[in-house]
């Protein structure tokens, strides 16, 4: 994995195999960030990772100058490596380790963009989860994006909140917001 763009620009980060993860590729990474950089100063945006992983999202947003960064992932070893690779970094983010839907319906926080890239194989309603517990309990703030990464394969327009979707190879961004 490589952080593309920003103070560490061009930085290979290599996670242990053993880890349960897919990466979001460097590919659709920078379609995603084209997208976000008409919207948000990065320096000023409160993340919210779900379903972190390897934490590439995180870097990447820690990289163009995000300093509110938490993660969340229920695998240690994933949490694990997020922690040491913020610190190697000296990059700001909190790393928790907790079932995403157990922490959704606990968190007590409001930030500007929320980033979750569960398990393709997810069923619908795991997907539709995400943006009601997110929007039920508050947790983006009102000009901000939860943005779910999915297969190709799985349609999330219908859900509400929904504003729309962008495409890469076999990976889609299913972005909603408060009023779409």
């Amino acid at each position: 994995m490589r952080i593309i763009s920003g103070k560490y620009k061009g930085k290979r980060l290599i996670a242990p195999k053993k880890l349960p993860v897919r990466p979001t590729t460097d590919f659709a990474k920078e379609a995603l960030f084209n997208i976000l950089n008409n919207d948000f100063y990065f320096d000023e945006v409160a993340l919210l990772d779900l379903f972190a992983g390897t934490g590439n999202i995180s870097y990447e947003f820690g990289s163009r100058g995000t300093e509110n960064i938490t993660c969340v992932d229920s695998n240690a070893g994933c949490i694990q490596y997020i922690g040491k690779t913020a610190q190697m970094l000296e990059l700001n983010i909190r790393a928790i380790k907790s079932d995403v839907f157990k922490f959704l319906e606990k968190a007590k926080l409001e930030v500007d963009i929320i980033f979750a890239d569960p398990p393709y194989d997810f069923e619908h309603d795991q997907f539709a989860r995400i943006p009601k517990l997110v929007f039920e309990n508050k947790l983006l703030g009102a000009e901000g994006y939860l943005i779910i990464e999915h297969s190709k394969h799985t349609d999330l327009s219908e859900l509400p909140k929904f504003s729309f979707a962008k495409k890469y190879g076999g990976s889609v961004f299913s972005f909603f917001e408060w009023n779409p």
